[in-house]
């Protein structure tokens, strides 16, 4: 489904991403770890076009999506959903238009202009808000938000995409334990109820260990470990992050509670 090819970005003489490989065949929910500056925010950029690969390639279903131009460049970035750390969201726009937005590339000008959505876009919009537990949330503006309720308006945005893989860079990374867990059982429900492969750029050791079905290593730009969680030890966690004898998997780790329920109310939203 997915195979990465010595996929390199340089910057000036120093490679941001070097010689990258790794193949996925599955819809598998892939964490990526490492040290900030190791590449992993980069390698997704790369994947999403949202800056080009110095060499390599990435084929998608045998298609090298590094190579797509124009128009099919844009479809691909449809196809390949991005969520941020910092949610990208348009504070004083309200919620339900911030994930209509997802789609807005699809629609023409004039529409876009003048918000003009289809009965069946909101609907779908309000339905996606629904299962992430904040359709209550669809009429107010998105800056009234909790960060952990923002993050999720940013994963409904993906999905009004209807995308193939979802990209999630550093998704957790400012919000507390309690938020944390609702974004990521909401990312992990989105790969095994949807299918949908997600590749998550992680801080955290235990996290990926929890929710990943496979976890990337990077350091330096480079693959340094590629395996299951179970492989994910302590002494493979200090070369991925170069650390001596005294490495404390605490300054890696977070405490996400084991026991979390986002609110599953639906609010009355009136469609004119």
């Amino acid at each position: 489904m997915l195979e990465v090819r010595s996929v390199t970005r340089m910057f000036g003489q120093k490679a941001a991403v070097d010689n990258v490989s790794f193949s996925v065949d599955s819809p598998a929910f892939v964490g990526i770890i490492g040290r900030s500056g190791a590449g992993k925010s980069t390698f997704l950029r790369l994947m999403n076009r949202l800056i080009d690969a110095s060499a390599g390639e990435i084929l998608v279903d045998g298609r090298n999506v590094l190579a797509l131009k124009g128009g099919e460049a844009r479809a691909w970035q449809a196809q390949c959903a991005m969520v941020f750390q910092q949610f990208n969201l348009v504070p004083r726009m309200d919620v339900a238009s911030n994930v209509l937005h997802g789609i807005l590339n699809r629609r023409s000008t004039m529409q876009a202009m003048f918000s003009l959505w289809s009965r069946a876009d909101i609907l779908k919009a309000l339905d996606i808000l629904d299962r992430l537990g904040i359709a209550e949330q669809a009429p107010k503006r998105a800056e009234a938000l909790s960060g952990g309720q923002q993050q999720r308006v940013a994963i409904a945005r993906a999905l009004m995409q209807d995308p193939r893989i979802i990209l999630a860079d550093e998704p957790i990374a400012s919000l507390d334990p309690m938020n944390a867990q609702i974004v990521m059982d909401a990312l992990k429900k989105i790969n095994v109820e949807d299918g949908r492969m997600v590749i998550a750029n992680l801080h955290t050791l235990d996290t990926a260990r929890r929710y990943c079905d496979r976890v990337i290593g990077m350091r330096d730009g480079r693959i340094v470990f590629d395996g299951t969680p179970d492989q994910l030890s302590t002494g493979v966690a200090r070369e991925i992050y170069r650390a001596d004898d005294s490495f404390n998997e605490d300054a890696t780790s977070t405490s996400i509670p084991t026991d979390t329920r986002a609110d599953r109310s639906f609010a009355d939203v009136m469609l004119s």
